[in-house]
């Protein structure tokens, strides 16, 4: 049985002035496997991550997802956060709210709607994600250059004075 935990960020007033994020949390909160749901002002900050860190400990979670800003931003961070507290980095999900919501709407029940959808999507989501082990996977670099026009001579030039053989 999945114990899922959801984080709603206020990003300043980035989501907020535009998604009733009390209501979003409200709601999350009574969906199935999800343990607690909480909003914070800034969840990417230190003590929103030790909010996130605690939690996972205190209530034995199996699985993150965070209502925030882009992933492309914090999923690193929060994915740390989760490790840091013994969780497996990949089953911390993001949904975002700030540019898929929050800038693409008005203040509206639409957009809080729109919202609780896309958080309650990674609650889903999360529950089916299976713990990943990160793998390296040593790359030689070399080039195989066909043709030896202008185009295949530059292209040559190119690869050689940047390292590769």
């Amino acid at each position: 049985m999945s114990r899922i935990g959801v984080f709603i960020c206020h990003c300043g007033e980035n989501i907020s002035a535009t998604v009733d994020v009390d209501k979003v949390a409200k709601v999350l909160a009574e969906v199935p496997n999800v343990v607690l749901s909480v909003d914070y002002k800034y969840m990417c900050s230190e003590p929103g991550q030790n909010i996130i860190k605690q939690t996972i400990i205190d209530n034995k979670l199996t699985g993150v997802v965070i209502g925030s800003c882009s992933p492309r931003i914090h999923e690193p961070t929060f994915r740390r956060a989760c490790e840091e507290a013994g969780l497996n980095p990949f089953l911390c999900e993001m949904a975002n709210l700030r540019e898929q919501c929050s800038w693409v709407h008005d203040k509206s029940e639409a957009s809080t709607r729109k919202a609780i959808d896309l958080v309650r999507i990674m609650v889903e989501k999360v529950k089916r994600n299976e713990a990943l082990i990160s793998i390296k996977i040593p790359v030689t670099k070399r080039a195989l250059v066909i043709g030896g026009g202008i185009a295949g001579i530059q292209a040559s030039l190119d690869i050689a004075n940047a390292g590769t053989r």
